[in-house]
């Protein structure tokens, strides 16, 4: 059995050896804040992605999956800009992209097959490539070991803080670091990860192994969250690792691998839901006694996303009776004879009984800032799964409905 050990680190996606990154102001956003974000392996890297299962892909996210197939897996830099999307903008939009690669590879000095794009922002809006051009410029002048802060904060966008993450790992093999940013605050089911996220480490490996651990990864953390069930055009994470630490880890290593993984992508999840447009409260949803993980995953989605249950949270209202009927209503197999429902420590409902007179402590529980909400399926079975949002607030109405003008 393999041991570690994780500790938090500062430096984002720079944590790790052998990368360097800036995030610059080019135009893009008319507020003048910074909005692309350059990342490079001073080495050749391994590289994987994981990418929306929207049907109407960003181009950025097409040439991306396009350029992990032509390398090998193999990259030398992503380069993100926020601000514009760069989704269903046509022919331009394809050619954008391929720009923003080329670009950035005659600033790094590879083929552009070997950068990884991506682009967020409002959709059907035509990227200005020119500020592209001179934005990829100004960053790769300011590419730094320490530039990790500023690579986070370009590529936000209705974010309220940046997210930002690392770990060193100390295991068997030798001590390691896995770096991550990514953003999100609307627009997040997605299904396959976040609206944008970077992933860095110094360890080696093969990038099937990468591609397989960083899928794993991110079911659990990113694939784990939701602030309104929207799943975006241009979803995707990347992950790069150049073996800078001189550690190398292979198949029987895969289970450390993704729980590294996991430890650096789990507060960048958390961080998403946490900042989600208009939230003022941190939801975790807890399924257990599921038939099976997939029953369990399900209504826990289907929890998590219901609009009953996070205005009920949001208005500091125990009610009960909107887990349950989310919870026989999510397709998967349900006991309401044996279902327990709790409110933080405090059970409402058990064995077919409500239990009103405990309501007065839920609503106070639920003036907290961190809720947790659990339901037994009541199938005895051993399912059990977990998922994070958010309360749904006025707030996010008017943000959504201002967001183009």
């Amino acid at each position: 059995m393999t041991t570690s050990r994780f500790a938090t680190i500062d430096g984002g996606v720079t944590a790790p050896k052998g990368f360097r990154a800036a995030g610059v102001a080019c135009g893009i956003k008319p507020s003048g804040k910074l909005d692309l974000s350059l990342l490079v392996s001073d080495g050749a890297a391994s590289a994987a992605g994981v990418f929306t299962t929207n049907l109407a892909k960003a181009a950025p996210v097409l040439l991306s999956q396009a350029h992990l197939e032509r390398s090998g897996g193999r990259a030398r830099a992503m380069v993100i800009n926020s601000g514009c999307a760069n989704a269903c903008t046509g022919a331009d939009g394809v050619a954008h992209a391929k720009l923003m690669a080329e670009f950035a590879s005659q600033a790094v000095g590879c083929d552009p097959s070997e950068v990884l794009v991506a682009s967020t922002g409002v959709i059907g809006v035509k990227l200005d490539i020119e500020k592209v051009r001179r934005g990829v410029s100004d960053a790769a002048a300011h590419l730094s070991p320490r530039g990790g802060a500023d690579a986070a904060r370009a590529i936000m966008t209705t974010d309220p803080f940046p997210k930002e993450s690392a770990v060193e790992v100390a295991a068997g093999a030798g001590t390691f670091r896995v770096g991550g940013m990514a953003k999100g605050s609307g627009m997040i089911e997605p299904l396959m990860a976040t609206m944008l996220g970077g992933v860095t480490t110094d360890v080696r490996v093969a990038p099937a192994l990468l591609q397989r651990a960083l899928k794993a990864a991110v079911d659990d953390t990113f694939n784990a969250i939701t602030v309104d069930g929207e799943c975006s055009t241009n979803d995707c994470v990347f992950a790069l690792a150049n073996g800078a630490s001189g550690v190398e880890l292979t198949d029987a290593d895969f289970s450390l691998l993704v729980d590294s993984l996991k430890a650096a992508c789990e507060p960048l999840a958390i961080g998403i839901v946490r900042g989600g447009e208009g939230a003022t409260k941190l939801v975790t949803v807890t399924v257990t006694g599921a038939a099976s993980a997939e029953d369990a995953r399900r209504t826990a989605r289907a929890i998590a996303n219901s609009p009953l249950v996070k205005t009920a949270v949001h208005g500091g209202d125990p009610n009960w009776g909107r887990l349950i009927a989310v919870a026989g209503r999510a397709g998967s197999a349900f006991s309401l004879d044996r279902a327990v429902v709790r409110i933080g420590p405090i059970t409402l409902f058990a064995s077919g009984t409500p239990h009103d007179d405990r309501a007065p402590q839920a609503a106070d529980y639920l003036q907290g800032k961190e809720i947790d909400l659990e339901v037994d399926l009541g199938t005895g079975g051993g399912g059990r799964s977990r998922m994070w949002t958010c309360d749904l607030s006025a707030e996010y109405v008017r943000i959504n409905a201002d967001y183009r003008t």
